[in-house]
């Protein structure tokens, strides 16, 4: 039996997660400036200084500035939950804790930029002969995005028949 309950010794990926966030997040803070894009593939893949007060796809950035307390709350709420959760977790449900660990670092990864800094620093540019530009993200979105897609796939596993108390 481990010794965490549940599945919290996933804690170390969130972890993880966050310090490789912070660490990309200043070295582009320290290498560009505003805006500045270096191309790594052409018609495609960038890296780029931007800012994000707002959350997912800028959503709100313009609202005034409430919007960074809201939000930092709404992540905090979340990984609270989350942890929660993943002390709940059965000893099979690794994928699960995975997924979890995964959206947990995202979450808090963004939240300490969001606190310390009062937006988001992103530096991942996707774009299409510079026409279509995806949203600026980091490593933390990135997290957030493949943990949210295994949680997504974790609902059409196959499940272990529940244990029944008779």
């Amino acid at each position: 039996m481990s010794a965490a309950p549940g599945k919290l010794a996933w804690l170390w990926l969130s972890a993880l997660v966050i310090v490789l966030d912070q660490v990309s997040k200043l070295y582009f803070e320290n290498s560009l400036s505003l805006y500045q894009q270096i191309v790594i593939i052409p018609d495609l893949f960038s890296w780029t200084l931007a800012y994000n007060t707002g959350a997912a796809f800028s959503f709100l950035a313009d609202a005034g500035g409430w919007q960074r307390w809201f939000f930092a709350v709404v992540a905090l709420a979340v990984s609270v939950m989350l942890v929660i959760w993943m002390k709940g977790l059965k000893q099979h449900e690794s994928w699960l804790a995975v997924a979890l660990a995964l959206v947990l670092g995202g979450a808090l990864g963004n939240l300490f930029d969001r606190v310390v800094y009062g937006h988001v620093i992103d530096f991942i540019l996707v774009h299409w002969q510079q026409r279509w530009y995806f949203p600026a993200f980091n490593l933390a979105d990135s997290a957030i995005t493949v943990g949210a897609v295994m949680l997504a796939l974790d609902m059409f596993r196959n499940k272990p028949p529940k244990e029944t108390d008779v």
